[in-house]
């Protein structure tokens, strides 16, 4: 057929396929506009499709049951009606499939459309059956075709993101959401089991955006809101039972994180981990493996991956012993430098915020940031030297680190502090002194001098909030210093220089001198 095709001419397909069974085969006709190139013509075909199939599943024209094979069913001088009804079915079954197909369309609007249409053919389905019940009050939904429309949202080549967005308002159906899950769990497997060489990140990532919308409810009588309506809701159907949801939630998230995913992923799952994913599962602590393997990648991963661990420390007694070891590994010349270091130092600051820790290992984290404060820049020193001072406020035992005797003017090689040692139990920190802090009383900076003289006094009682250090930037600092009054007359230079650097006849001179 020709590929531009009207509204007016679809609309009369339409009314003959729906007045006659003789009109029957205008069908073809109507599928064959869903290949079009134009999209105003696809966008009207869908339509069409939709009101068609729509009467004829709610006028239960379409064959109920196991569908046999069209050409069998047509041979022979059988039940004419039942001949149509299955012939029909066939069609709607290609039409479903073509409609699955658009959902990767190059226009948004045909996704979209393509999208509800499977959605009203899903809650249609489930209102009328084309599958035969073997028991009475037995659960039925669409499975089938909800599988298909996952499939659609989270293909191996595309972003599909925009089309889960518009998705998401049905996942607001309990049915729905937990029929998704389930699909979500099939497609996984199907998927990794046929890309043998390695899944594109491309589905990974479509993946995590669809697991990452579904949001269970809290509590059981929370679940009411069904998509496919049913004349009574019993209470042996799986759907209506929240502890069900859950498990298969558990089951999605599992399928998700047991596999190597995108680096990128990593950061995505462990920031909302706490909030959207442990809460809802029944065993938190299966998570362990991938906390761990995420732990492994490093940087700012690594920190939020020892968040998830410390989380199933404290709420669902987890036993890790290394947990504080790791976070000390992650003590290094570039947690001052790097993005994420506002957030290192508040989730660091969480996890040391106990007063049950051994104070061995508080005086390892104290001794270890005061020696990397030597070559740190204003702005982090600004904030950690309140955090080690809060860390001896903590720990009373610590503060003995304070008032030893400094090794700094005589010979640092005699501080038993070895800084090589990642076992923190085996750094003797405690054995040590914070002669850093008393170096850092001589920083150029003004600000970091007085901030280090904090220790030359009885510490307060108090903790020194640093939230409003976390963030600061060396912009900041330059516009505070910018803007102070000076205290009097500058002294100037009253003697005319001769050069930028070195005597009048110096090597420096010769290349540096002033015109």
């Amino acid at each position: 057929m020709e590929p531009e095709c009207g509204a007016a001419e679809l609309g009369r397909w339409l009314e003959a396929a729906l007045k006659s069974r003789r009109g029957a085969n205008v069908v073809f006709d109507i599928l064959g506009v869903l290949q079009s190139d134009q999209e105003d013509d696809v966008l009207s075909a869908i339509h069409t499709c939709s009101r068609l199939f729509g009467a004829l599943l709610e006028r239960r024209e379409l064959f109920v049951g196991h569908l046999p094979a069209e050409e069998a069913a047509m041979a022979g001088s059988g039940d004419a009606l039942r001949k149509y009804k299955v012939w029909m079915r066939h069609r709607y079954n290609s039409c479903c499939n073509s409609l699955s197909e658009l959902l990767g369309h190059r226009s948004f609007k045909v996704k979209e459309l393509a999208l509800c249409t499977l959605m009203k053919f899903v809650q249609l389905e489930g209102e009328y059956p084309l599958e035969k019940s073997k028991w009475e009050g037995n659960y039925l939904f669409p499975r089938g075709l909800l599988l298909s429309v996952v499939e659609g949202l989270i293909p191996t080549e595309g972003d599909s993101s925009l089309l889960i967005s518009r998705f998401q308002e049905y996942l607001e159906h309990d049915d729905v959401r937990y029929h998704t899950m389930q699909a979500v769990v099939d497609l996984v497997a199907r998927v990794t089991d046929t890309h043998q060489q390695g899944v594109p990140s491309t589905f990974w990532n479509n993946t995590f955006t669809l697991v990452s919308s579904v949001s269970l409810p809290r509590q059981q009588s929370d679940i009411s809101n069904f998509y496919v309506k049913h004349k009574e809701m019993l209470e042996k159907w799986k759907v209506t039972q929240l502890k069900e949801h859950k498990h298969v939630f558990e089951k999605m998230w599992f399928s998700f994180l047991k596999h190597k995913l995108p680096v990128n992923l990593y950061k995505k799952v462990l920031v909302i981990m706490h909030d959207s994913i442990l809460p809802h599962m029944s065993q938190p602590s299966l998570m362990i493996d991938f906390l761990t393997k995420a732990y492994d990648i490093g940087g700012a991963i690594s920190l939020l991956a020892l968040n998830g661990l410390f989380i199933l420390i404290h709420q669902h007694n987890l036993e890790y012993p290394d947990f504080y070891r790791k976070l000390y590994s992650l003590l290094d010349p570039s947690v001052f430098h790097v993005k994420y270091r506002a957030r290192f130092f508040h989730l660091a600051d969480l996890f040391l915020s106990s007063s049950h820790l051994p104070a061995y290992l508080v005086a390892a984290f104290a001794k270890r940031l005061c020696r990397l404060s030597l070559t740190a820049p204003p702005e982090a020193l600004l904030m950690v030297i309140p955090f080690i001072c809060n860390l001896l406020r903590r720990h009373p035992a610590c503060k003995a680190l304070i008032h030893r005797p400094s090794v700094e003017a005589s010979d640092m090689t005699a501080d038993p502090y070895d800084m090589e040692e990642e076992d923190p139990a085996k750094s003797h920190a405690l054995e040590s002194c914070l002669w850093e802090l008393k170096a850092l009383q001589r920083h150029y900076h003004p600000e970091v001098a007085k901030a280090a003289m904090a220790i030359n006094q009885a510490l307060s009682p108090h903790e020194v909030s640093i939230a409003q250090l976390l963030e600061l930037s060396p912009y900041e600092i330059f516009e505070k210093d910018f803007k102070k009054e000076g205290s009097g007359p500058v002294p100037l230079e009253f003697l005319q220089p001769q050069g930028l650097l070195g005597r009048r006849g110096d090597l420096a001179m010769e290349h540096f001198a002033l015109d």
